[in-house]
């Protein structure tokens, strides 16, 4: 359980797992995922009791993403001689705070600077959460790890859209909140617990971040990212309101369809694991094909076909279940020396992702509906898919000299 010198640019070396503090993270990711996209599953009746449009009450997306993504560019440096252990806490704290204004927001200000809240938790947590996973295990049980890790994403997936939607039409959508309050102690108690001191190595400078943007392929992948996450986020902030509006389920059709959604999503997560051993590259670009193709046949289905509009969505959450794994994997591989400032880069342009689509997506949701999302979705994605084949190479890009 002792952690052996630390190599220069690299994670210190653990002798013992500590698997107990790696469920402890899982269960901070489950929690933050949760508390991030119940607005997904919750905007119909959070907009009306605000008294705002649903493109408006959307934005509660936007705020979060906004926030974590500055928060992800900084927090390295900001905490940089601050034990990790206590910064890990300090983000569950504001977990729970953030959940608990928001079920007592009295308009919409007040629930977007509770949104902003959660954004610094959001990107602090994951900005750190690869790098803390590489330091709490040995390096040979780091990928099992991190697929322990990401498996507390799959699990808010499948939990968060349909049960926030289930929930919210039984106790309110105010009161879906408390729970993912308690949630948030619950991930809370177990770090506590469970996580060991972790002294931070005190290097990281805002310049790292420049230094390994400029390696080669990483300013390129990043741009990718960020338009895959785009098209995948201005889809699923206003899945909702597509069902409602244009496939014509009620509460309960929209409840199952995200559950079978998450289901997809979560074994999705496996298939890529199994895909990226053969191809990474073809893994990554397949993906936001599928997504791109699916994005346009369920504006061409439109309504009137509620299975083939549910079985389009649920191979949705398959293609972008792989999605998370394959950038991650493509990552370590190409900036491994740098852990922590890759990821939070990685983390930035994801939630740029997530602040584009949903502020993109809320726009065109006012004018042109959900059909008008969709189709704007589909083609981000297939651009995407496009500048993964044109600039996207497996190999790993060495550290500046």
């Amino acid at each position: 359980m002792i952690e052996g010198t630390q190599r220069t640019g690299a994670a210190p070396v653990r002798e013992e797992p500590a698997w107990g503090a790696v469920v402890s993270m899982t269960l901070g990711v489950f929690g933050l995922v949760t508390a991030e996209f119940l607005p997904a599953s919750l905007l119909t009746p959070m907009a009306a009791d605000l008294g705002v449009s649903e493109g408006l009450a959307g934005q509660a997306v936007t705020a979060t993403a906004v926030v974590a993504l500055v928060t992800s560019l900084l927090v390295s440096t900001a905490t940089r001689r601050i034990d990790r252990r206590y910064v890990l806490l300090a983000f569950s704290i504001l977990l729970t705070v953030s959940n608990l204004l928001v079920a007592f927001a009295p308009g919409l200000p007040a629930l977007l600077l509770a949104r902003v809240v959660l954004g610094v938790a959001l990107g602090g947590f994951w900005t750190m959460s690869a790098a803390t996973v590489m330091r709490l295990v040995p390096e040979a049980l780091v990928p099992r790890a991190l697929s322990l890790l990401f498996s507390g994403v799959s699990a808010a997936t499948v939990a968060a859209a349909p049960l926030g939607s289930y929930f919210g039409d039984i106790i309110g959508w105010r009161g879906v909140f408390v729970i993912a309050a308690v949630l948030g102690l619950l991930a809370l108690a177990v770090q506590f617990a469970t996580l060991p001191r972790m002294a931070p190595s005190g290097t990281t400078r805002l310049r790292t971040l420049v230094e390994v943007l400029a390696r080669p392929q990483v300013g390129f992948g990043m741009l990718a990212v960020l338009l895959v996450f785009t098209g995948h986020f201005a889809f699923f902030t206003y899945i909702r309101p597509f069902l409602e509006t244009v496939t014509g389920v009620g509460i309960t059709g929209v409840s199952g369809i995200l559950l079978g959604f998450g289901i997809a999503n979560f074994l999705g997560t496996f298939l890529g694991g199994v895909l990226l051993e053969r191809s990474m590259r073809l893994t990554m670009m397949l993906m936001p094909l599928t997504m791109g193709i699916l994005g346009l046949g369920l504006v061409v289905v439109g309504g009137g076909a509620p299975v083939a509009n549910t079985a389009m969505v649920a191979l949705w959450g398959v293609a972008f279940g792989a999605v998370p794994v394959a950038w991650s994997t493509w990552l370590t591989r190409t900036v491994p020396d740098e852990a922590e400032s890759a990821g939070g880069l990685l983390v930035a342009a994801v939630q740029l992702a997530i602040a584009t689509g949903a502020a993109a997506g809320g726009a065109i949701f006012d004018v042109s509906g959900a059909l008008g999302v969709f189709t704007g979705a589909g083609f981000v994605l297939l651009v995407a898919a496009a500048m993964i084949v044109v600039g996207i190479r497996p190999r790993t890009a060495t550290a500046a000299a």
